[in-house]
Order: C-alpha cells, then sequence, then structure tokens
C-alpha cells in the first residue's frame, strides 16, 4: 500500500526563509569580508577546494546556507550531519562509509549543525578520519570554537567568523522575498520602506528572523478586493509585539536613547537611567552594544573613584553575550544602577586624552635609553638599558628615575578628584611625587 500524505501535509508550504534559501553566492546576503569579490571563502568555494573548517556566527547569518551551497558546488559526497539526532554510533557509521568511499577516490564532506553540542568523546571520534583525511567537516556553531571545540580538532579546522547582517542587507532580502517568485512575487504586497526598515532593524542581523517576521506581517495584512495586499506599521508592530517602541537603530533615535542613558548615570539618577536602559532593550537594540558603552562608561566617569565598576560592568557584558535577551535586562539594570549611585572621576579619560594629544604630535620622542631592552651585545654596547633601576630591589619599591622623554619631563596626565577611592590614589600619588622629587638629583 502506498503512503498517502494528509490534507494537512499536502496544504502546508515551506516557511518563507526556507523557501528563500540561497542557491549559490549570487543570491547570498551579507559576509562580504568572507566572500567578496576574490575573498578568501568564495575563492575556497568555487574552486572547489574545501577543507575541514568552522562557521562560528550567531543564528541566521547563513552558515547552514553556505554549507549546502558547498554541496552543491562540490564534486564530493555530502553527507549533513547533526549533533542533536546524532551519537557515537551514528558517528563511526558514518565514517566507515567515508573511509570506503576516500579507497576508491572519493572525497567526502561532513557538515555538522550545532557542532558545539558534541561532547568531547564525539568529537574525538571525528578526528582520525579528519587527520587521515577520509572526510572533510565542516561545523557550524554559535558558541566560540575555541571552549566548545576539542583543541586538536580544532587546529585542523579554518575557522570563519560569520556577522550579524546590517539593516540594509535585510532589507535587500526582504525586497527580494517581496519580488522573487520563491516568495511573495506572485501577489501584490504593499508595504512601505519605512515599514521595511522597521522589520530590518527588528531582526538584529538575522536574515531568518526578518523573513519569518515579514511572512507574518503579510499573511497578517489587509487584502482588498482586487486581492493587493497591504502592510502597515501597526501590522508589523503587532507580529513583533514591539508596538511604538521600535526605532532605526542607525538613525538618530538610537543615539538619544544611548545618550540618554549615559547623561542619566552620569547625573547619579538611577531611575532616569534605568528607563533608558528599558527604553532600548523592549526596541530591540543589541543587549551587547549597551553592555560594551555601559562598560566604557565605567571607566570614563567612574574610573578609580571606585575600580570595582569595571567588573560589575564586564560580569554584565559576558551576561549578554551568553545569556541574551530577555534574561540578560536585569544583568543590565544592575550594572546601570550601580554606576548611577557610585562616585564620578573622569580623571581616567582625561589622562588618556592629554597623553594622546602629546602621543600624536611628538611621535618621534625616542624611548630613553635607561627603560629600553638590551637583548644584544650590539644593543649593550650602545648603552641600551644603561643605569636601569629595578624599583623591586630598592627599599621604597621606588626609584627616581626618569621613564619620559626629556622633553616631556615634568609632565603630568593623571591628576585624580577626591571622589570615593581615588582620593586614595591620590594620596599614594602625591607621597610618590614628593619621594622622588626629594631623590631626584639637581
Amino acid at each position: 500500500m502506498n503512503y498517502q500524505p494528509t490534507l494537512f501535509e499536502q496544504g502546508a508550504p515551506e516557511p518563507l526563509a526556507a523557501r528563500l534559501r540561497p542557491r549559490d553566492l549570487t543570491e547570498f546576503a551579507g559576509q562580504t569580508h568572507l566572500l567578496g569579490k576574490n575573498k578568501v571563502l568564495s575563492r575556497i568555494i568555487e574552486t572547489d577546494s574545501v577543507g575541514s573548517m568552522i562557521f562560528w556566527g550567531p543564528p541566521g547569518v547563513g552558515k547552514t546556507t553556505l554549507a549546502r551551497i558547498i554541496a552543491h558546488k562540490t564534486k564530493a559526497r555530502f553527507i549533513d550531519f547533526s549533533a542533536v539526532t546524532s551519537g557515537i554510533k551514528e558517528i563511526k557509521g558514518v565514517m566507515e562509509q567515508a573511509e570506503n568511499a576516500r579507497r576508491f577516490g572519493e572525497k567526502t564532506i561532513l557538515f555538522v549543525d550545532e557542532i558545539h553540542r558534541f561532547n568531547k568523546a564525539q568529537q574525538d571520534a571525528f578526528l582520525p578520519y579528519v587527520e587521515r583525511g577520509s572526510i572533510i567537516l565542516i561545523g557550524a556553531t554559535t558558541e566560540n570554537p575555541s571552549f566548545e571545540v576539542n583543541g586538536a580538532l580544532l587546529s585542523r579546522c579554518k575557522v570563519f567568523v560569520l556577522k550579524p547582517l546590517s539593516a540594509e542587507e535585510i532589507a535587500a532580502l526582504l525586497h527580494r522575498a517581496l519580488t522573487d517568485a520563491r516568495g511573495f512575487g506572485g501577489m501584490q504586497v504593499e508595504i512601505a520602506e519605512e515599514t521595511l526598515a522597521l522589520i530590518a532593524n527588528f531582526a538584529n542581523g538575522d536574515a531568518r528572523s526578518a523573513l519569518t517576521t515579514l511572512e507574518m506581517a503579510v499573511l497578517n495584512g489587509e487584502t482588498d478586493d482586487g486581492g493587493r495586499v497591504r502592510v502597515t506599521r501597526e501590522i508589523v508592530e503587532e507580529c513583533t509585539s514591539k508596538k511604538s517602541l521600535l526605532y532605526d537603530k542607525n538613525g538618530e533615535e538610537h543615539y538619544n536613547l544611548i545618550s540618554a542613558l549615559h547623561k542619566s548615570m552620569r547625573n547619579s539618577d538611577p531611575d532616569a537611567a534605568v528607563y533608558w536602559l528599558a527604553r532600548m532593550l523592549e526596541a530591540g537594540e543589541d543587549p551587547v552594544y549597551i553592555a560594551r558603552r555601559v562598560t566604557r562608561f565605567a571607566s570614563e566617569d567612574v574610573g578609580l573613584a571606585d575600580p570595582n565598576a569595571l567588573s560589575v560592568c564586564i560580569a554584565a557584558f559576558e551576561a549578554c553575550r551568553l545569556i541574551g535577551m530577555p534574561e540578560c535586562s536585569v544583568h543590565l539594570t544592575e550594572a546601570v544602577v550601580y554606576l548611577s549611585l557610585a562616585p564620578k572621576s573622569n580623571a581616567l579619560y582625561t589622562a588618556y586624552e592629554a597623553a594622546k594629544r602629546d602621543a600624536l604630535t611628538m611621535l618621534s620622542e625616542p624611548v630613553p635609553l635607561v627603560i629600553r631592552n638590551a637583548p644584544t651585545r650590539l644593543m649593550k654596547e650602545l648603552e641600551y638599558g644603561k643605569g636601569y633601576e629595578y624599583a623591586h630591589d630598592a627599599a621604597e619599591k621606588l626609584t627616581a628615575m626618569q621613564c619620559l622623554p626629556d622633553s616631556l619631563r615634568g609632565r603630568e596626565y593623571y591628576r585624580p578628584t577626591e571622589e570615593g577611592k581615588e582620593g586614595r590614589f591620590k594620596a599614594r600619588l602625591e607621597e610618590i611625587k614628593a619621594w622622588k622629587a626629594a631623590h631626584t638629583k639637581k
């Protein structure tokens, strides 16, 4: 008896993202740093000179799609393998097939999606076959392969880092979805450029997410008597549950909001700071971007007035990177409130800016001989390191040795405040300077 698909199976089309999956590099969006003209990965694919490699990047940037394009271009056997559903037994079975194929001169490319889900024993099972050349391994992972892939296996693979797509690249993909016959090319869809831009920005670099949102919006669009489907901003907001919070992450409002967060923290206003944080996160802003800016604030606006501020922000940054939204919102809130309540000092920022001005205008200033290394006999003969005083050998752990060039002698860049713990650093610096002044030869 022949199998007959059910009514539901017959009538269920593939999702838009699957229908529009690029068939070759000309349809692929993004990753121009790898796939642009004469770039390394495009040459590897076009010349069918594929070696073992790992694609590392966030969801929806084309890792699996690139593997399928390679499958289409290569003359090798291509096996699609899932780390979620396969164990040691399945791995060994595939490896035996690959070994037999190698004896007859046939290459085997094994694509392993979510390779980070394999444990050490499972990854070890690949190693001898990769070493012998029985298989060419292509792995895809959203996790840092340095931590998730065995060192021995990783050393035999080239790692390609795939980046989130830009809003412009996603917008172009959405336009193609509206005109391609595999997408909505057979329909009359009316959607404003501004609304497409909202979808592109909300996707946060994820092409699959953008196409899914567009599909939901079109399916929920307003259809007139002539069959035209109209997709409004309100429909998109309903589909994303973001309402009016959506904003252009590359436009003025993006910078207005991050400025509001900074200035609220600088003004020691935790309530305002948390509000602006929520405005950005609920609008779909990348939490890692916010974490980077908050970490910068910890040193620029708090600094040594509270050295622990940087540790709090680095911990929040790692939480954002590893956990993501919505869970990491509370970690960012902790960092933002901590910074708002911390004593403030911009002494580190002003110190670097002052030093930078001198560094840029006095690039030719030589390093004093006394603090140069002298690893060779010639350097010693030229008096590199002559007169160097090792501070640890001194009773006070201090010397009066001059470390700045002569033209900058006596220049001061770091001027500590008395805010918070920086007052202690100021007192210590004053002690050091007084000691050096007393012990410097006139």
